[in-house]
């Protein structure tokens, strides 16, 4: 039953799960948690509940990281960059079931695919409930993290007073994400265009670009999302991209797709095709790179092509040199609220020593076969990050290995038809509701929506 994924939240909040009680004993190492977005906050929770002494290290004043909307753009009230890239139209584009945090479900009130707002009040609901803040040192920013003999010399700076502390640990937890430091991608003629040119980490609203011709390049998630966001206002949404997934969306007559840029001019941009469209406005939906600009050779970790992979990783989770280092949510392609909560119960069991790694030179062995089937198959290197079609075997993986309790596997196959609705069409995909029956089964049920479509019922 659903209930299963849940089954402890009740009995550990009444002191009753004597397995909970049995765990947590008091440890001597003591961790560093960087950031205080869902990453931080999962670890923070599991190593509390397990007697760990950790602390939290944040460079704003807020929790939630990226989920946390930032009218403003470029710099906060310090001069330090906003990290988040989070626009205000934003809804979840994964359904509420499997943007949930073990043990603490989503308001039954939710719709199917929550906005921005509704997801950063329960991230603060959860810090709360669990009184996570106590552990955390806001506007605190990591500037340095240093191997040195047997640990981790952290270095972190109080922001508003600039006064900068050194302190040891023996264990660090990196949960910065991925989704703060642009990837511009640096087209010829960029600079003779007279129009604006923005990444998506900087836009917030479609208004300002109402009756303008708007050039969007990128088909990821964001490129996509905010395409459709943009064209509501635009005079005309020009949208570059090379993408070979089917969309099947009817997209609206303002809508215009076009191949890569080849160069811009002064009004516009021509196009690998020879065709040339004027414009006002351009969005890079380029994605981002990993910046992890706090760490030195002594991590023994390599930032690959244009800093869009880091590795070796065991696991996605494990640095393979250093494994008193790991990093969480580095996976692309997967429900990734449920991913980095697994992988927060993963790290946890490690430092419990409920579990042993195997050796470097085996985790080696088993990252270097997943890279020689990435090769194969003529993909870059950044794709050592790609859950996709072996999410499930992945959370298989990480309970086999450390012990820790099963992703049902219900959550990878709403996140499978999920995708086949994105793809038939993305302005209705978010009008299934999906309920989990157990484990292994779930229903979708198509609410009638602006089309007038029938309503539906499936069982999986």
């Amino acid at each position: 039953m659903r209930n299963k994924w849940f089954r402890c939240v009740l009995c550990v909040q009444l002191g009753w799960c004597t397995a909970s009680i049995i765990t947590a004993q008091t440890t001597d190492k003591r961790v560093c948690i960087i950031g205080a977005g869902i990453a931080g906050l999962t670890s923070a929770k599991y190593m509390k509940e397990e007697g760990i002494n950790f602390t939290v290290l944040e460079a704003t004043n807020y929790i939630g990281g990226t989920w946390r909307y930032e009218p403003k753009i470029g710099s906060d009230e310090y001069g330090m960059p906003i990290y988040t890239s989070m626009y205000k139209h934003l809804r979840t584009n994964l359904p509420k079931p499997t943007m949930e945090l073990r043990g603490f479900p989503a308001p039954d009130s939710w719709p199917s695919f929550p906005s921005w707002k509704l997801f950063y009040e329960y991230l603060k609901d959860y810090s709360r409930h669990l009184d996570l803040e106590k552990h955390i040192k806001f506007l605190h920013i990591v500037t340095s993290v240093r191997r040195e003999g047997n640990i981790w010399k952290v270095t972190y700076k109080h922001i508003p007073s600039g006064e900068e502390f050194v302190e040891d640990y023996d264990f660090v937890v990196v949960g910065t994400g991925h989704h703060s430091k642009p990837n511009m991608p640096n087209i010829p003629g960029e600079k003779l265009f007279n129009g604006t040119i923005i990444h998506s980490h900087d836009y917030r609203v479609p208004d300002v670009y109402k009756d303008r011709r708007v050039l969007m390049i990128g088909s990821g998630p964001s490129g996509m999302d905010i395409s459709l966001d943009v064209a509501e206002t635009a005079k005309t949404l020009i949208h570059s991209h090379h993408s070979v997934v089917n969309f099947r969306t009817p997209f609206p007559a303002n809508y215009i797709k076009k191949p890569d840029v080849k160069e811009f001019n002064e009004t516009g941009a021509i196009f690998v095709d020879g065709t040339y469209e004027d414009l006002d406005d351009v969005i890079y939906c380029t994605g981002f790179e990993y910046d992890y600009h706090f760490l030195d050779e002594t991590s023994g970790l390599t930032l690959n092509y244009a800093k869009r992979s880091l590795t070796p990783l065991h696991n996605y989770v494990v640095n393979i040199h250093q494994p008193t280092m790991v990093f969480m949510g580095l996976v692309v392609r997967a429900c990734v609220v449920i991913a980095i909560d697994a992988q927060a119960q993963y790290v946890t069991a490690l430092l419990k020593g409920n579990f042993t790694l195997p050796t470097k030179e085996k985790m080696l062995e088993i990252w270097q076969k997943r890279v020689d089937a990435i090769r194969s198959r003529g993909k870059p290197i950044s794709h050592i990050h790609i859950l996709d079609q072996y999410e499930d075997q992945y959370y298989a993986e990480l309970t086999r290995e450390s012990g820790i309790p099963r992703v049902p596997p219900v959550m990878f196959k709403i996140r499978s038809k999920d995708m086949e609705a994105k793809l038939e069409n993305l302005y209705t995909y978010r009008n299934y509701v999906y309920t989990i029956i157990d484990d292994e089964t779930f229903t979708r049920t198509l609410e009638k929506d602006k089309y007038n479509k029938s309503f539906e019922n499936e069982l999986h």
